[in-house]
């Protein structure tokens, strides 16, 4: 029986790829209606400056560029985590063998 959990284990982190994919996609897509909302709550716009905006200034892209990484950061992370706190939960395993994650 111990054999047959330590494989279970091993195969988790294969069966948690598509899970974690979704997961991820879900979390880009949250992140960035999350961050046209911030960014039209702090400059009253409704598109964030590109970095190949002409008429944008070198502040405004770099603020709009460390707003959209941080939101995303913070998503990203709540999502990896409640998503693996839940494959822990039914599955009894954590999805990741090791320390460290994905970055």
């Amino acid at each position: 029986m111990a054999k047959k959990s330590k494989k279970a284990k091993q195969k988790m982190p294969l069966a948690y790829k598509p899970i974690g994919f979704a997961l991820g996609w879900t979390s880009g897509t949250v992140a960035g209606m999350a961050f046209q909302k911030t960014w039209k709550v702090i400059r009253h716009e409704d598109n964030a400056p590109d970095a190949l905006d002409r008429d944008r200034r070198w502040g405004e892209i770099l603020l709009a560029a460390a707003i959209q990484g941080a939101i995303f950061a913070v998503v990203r992370s709540a999502v990896d985590r409640a998503g693996a706190k839940a494959i822990e939960r039914s599955t009894g395993t954590w999805p990741v063998p090791d320390k460290g994650g994905r970055d």
